[in-house]
């Protein structure tokens, strides 16, 4: 039994004795004190009647009737009509005590169930944000395959206005290239110019792939050497930006499985992007480290402004950029390219404290089973 249940009981108890002990022990000539004193019996019988419902009205009132029955039978014996009046209180002591249990009995059930009611729509009401949180996703899923589409689409057009030229200007430096000897100058910019087409041409495949990637040739590539090949090509452009680009890399030799030119693409994509966000002045620190037993993670840390929390949450939605003159495509093609090559990418990022890319991509067995040892 409960402590507050116990004490309810001794109180009414209490009560009831008390109040007997003042008709029995005040003489009978007092009739108004009598009548106060059986008037004082409701006060337990009606809080009886709403702590424990109709079982505490009926108990009370019934103890009550049965205590106050000797007094009238024998003190009020001697008058008559007294006596009649004395049982008749007796029926309405019982009867207020039933119907104030059995109201305050209903009360409480009624409000157990709205209780319960309130519980279930509490309950609703979280399915249902749940849901709108899901269609939400949905929707922006929806968006961003709309996006893709959009995205394929173009690429057949880039493909087709593209390509073509490409091939007649390929196809001239060739013709050109054969008026020229090894040894000329100009034979090593032709040289060039057939590179680069053929380079611009794998750049129009991949627009066109983006929307169903191909599985990538992975192959042993070690971390340190294609990154220290971008941050070569790129010096001269952090010079001039007059931004420190450092690495720092992992003293174990780190060897991924990678497509090797994809993946300078992804990490020169990442690294271009950093110094475009770092005022002159500031610095991008490049790190590598291992990532558990199976993974390579490379950092990619500037000091720029950062980007705000609602603009980071779209950061790899194609067409979606932060700079004034971006397509808004470089990001969602180096995060598939990382995809592709079974790798993470992440970006965090905090308003006047800068960003960090963080790309995590698998380590060659036989690096893991080196370290292991």
């Amino acid at each position: 039994m409960e402590k507050s249940t116990l004490i309810r009981i001794i109180s009414l108890s209490l009560s009831i004795v008390a109040i007997s002990l003042l008709h029995y022990l005040t003489p009978l000539h007092l009739h108004a004190l009598h009548d106060i004193f059986q008037r004082l019996y409701y006060l337990p019988i009606i809080l009886a009647a709403l702590w424990f419902g109709l079982p505490g009205g009926l108990v009370c009132s019934i103890a009550v009737s049965i205590i106050y029955a000797p007094h009238i039978l024998y003190q009020w014996a001697e008058h008559p009509g007294m006596e009649m009046e004395k049982y008749l209180e007796l029926l309405l002591y019982n009867t207020v005590g039933a119907l104030t249990g059995l109201l305050s009995q209903r009360e409480r059930e009624l409000r157990v169930e709205a209780q319960k009611s309130a519980r279930g729509l509490e309950e609703s009401y979280r399915k249902l944000q749940l849901q709108s949180e899901k269609i939400i996703l949905i929707e922006e899923q929806l968006r961003r395959a709309e996006k893709l589409s959009t995205l394929g689409e173009m690429a057949a057009v880039l493909a087709h206005e593209i390509r073509n030229p490409l091939g007649s200007i390929r196809g001239t430096a060739e013709i050109l290239k054969d008026d020229y000897p090894a040894s000329d100058p100009k034979h090593e910019f032709i040289e060039i110019q057939i590179k680069e087409t053929e380079r611009l041409n794998r750049v129009v495949e991949d627009f066109l792939q983006m929307a169903r990637p191909q599985p990538a040739d992975l192959q042993p590539c070690a971390v340190r050497d294609e990154l220290e090949t971008i941050i070569s090509l790129l010096s001269g452009d952090a010079q001039k930006r007059q931004i420190e680009l450092h690495l720092e890399a992992e003293p174990q030799k780190l060897i991924i499985r990678a497509d090797g030119e994809k993946l300078r693409q992804a990490l020169l994509n990442i690294i271009i992007n950093a110094l475009q966000a770092t005022p002159p002045g500031g610095r991008v620190i490049i790190s590598t480290s291992l990532y558990g037993d199976t993974m390579c993670e490379i950092r990619f840390q500037d000091s720029g402004p950062g980007i705000e929390k609602e603009k980071l949450a779209r950061i790899f939605e194609p067409f979606f950029t932060t700079k004034a003159e971006g397509t808004g495509l470089g990001l969602a093609i180096t995060r598939k390219i990382i995809e592709s090559q079974h790798g993470l990418l992440t970006i965090e990022s905090e308003v006047g404290k800068g960003t960090t890319v963080m790309v995590r991509l698998p380590l060659q067995e036989r690096t893991i089973e080196r370290g292991a040892r």
